[in-house]
């Protein structure tokens, strides 16, 4: 590369190897659905072929940045990728949370005889619109018995991610100015506190599950709340292997104070999560 041309990577098997993984994991995934456990083995082989090719595709990336492959242009098409991801999750939550606000205002209020399709009140005319609904209006469908308190195990968590974005930044910062034992040690402290939530998460849904009778199946108050929480829960797992990632990284001397775009990406994805997460805490927790 000289004279600020553009970085054309080799060509590369990855691409058709990764759409190849995850055609076989959406292939185990629809045979376990409608077959059962027939479709695990298939599912689990895809999941480990994405695994795979996600190591050696980004393996083979590091390589090319550290070979000092890259110009100004190859990182601005980086951060335009890593843009246009953020912002496919935030469709993503947003398509939940919509879900949720459509309930909470419209379903909810018309089941209840209110609105312009109050009509629907027919259907169970006994039933009480209320939030969070403990009470289906179908007798069929067993709603919790009680709900979790924000101010216990969902206040600890928010805590603590409103602290790794702050030591993450810290970090971010010290990285900048060439003080890389300082980056590794506030990293290293923005990873415990993603591992302590997951775990308090865990501690959590265990509770949900086995002493409160909130579950996937109690009423649209359970799955609002698990799709919403337990997808948060996964992208934190992502996060934080993330930023394990990095970590390591950082101990083998990579980045440098005006070379560190690996850094910021994922600095990017951390503080999205911990933006996501205080939506919950407000609106699935609070009110």
């Amino acid at each position: 590369m000289s004279g600020g041309s553009y970085y054309v990577p080799a060509t590369s098997k990855w691409p058709i190897l990764g759409s190849l993984a995850m055609g076989v994991m959406m292939v185990g995934g629809g045979t376990w659905l409608v077959h059962g456990a027939a479709g695990s083995p298939i599912m689990l082989a895809g999941l480990v072929g994405i695994l795979a090719v996600m190591v050696l595709w980004f393996r083979d990336v590091i390589k090319e940045s550290m070979s000092g492959l890259y110009d100004a242009q190859m990182d601005r098409s980086f951060r335009w990728g890593m843009g246009w991801f953020i912002f496919s999750e935030v469709m993503f939550f947003g398509a939940f949370f919509g879900a949720l606000f459509y309930v909470r205002t419209l379903a909810l209020p018309w089941l209840d005889g209110e609105g312009a399709k109050g009509v629907s009140a027919l259907l169970w005319p006994d039933f009480t619109a209320s939030w969070p609904l403990e009470n289906p209006p179908d007798s069929a469908i067993s709603g919790p018995t009680e709900t979790l308190s924000p101010w216990q195990l969902p206040l600890v968590n928010t805590l603590l991610l409103v602290s790794s974005s702050i030591t993450l930044t810290v970090a971010h910062e010290a990285l900048k100015m060439g003080e890389r034992r300082a980056t590794h040690n506030w990293l290293f402290g923005t990873v415990l506190l993603g591992t302590f939530f997951i775990i308090i998460q865990g501690v959590e849904y265990y509770e949900a599950y086995h002493h409160l009778g909130l579950t996937l199946e109690a009423g649209i108050y359970g799955s609002t709340f698990f799709m919403l929480t337990g997808f948060h829960g996964l992208h934190v797992i992502i996060g934080t292997i993330i930023l394990a990632s990095i970590l390591m990284r950082i101990r083998k001397g990579h980045f440098s104070g005006d070379n560190h775009f690996g850094f910021e990406a994922a600095a990017w994805y951390w503080h999205f999560v911990d933006v996501v997460w205080l939506g919950l805490f407000i609106f699935v927790y609070v009110f």
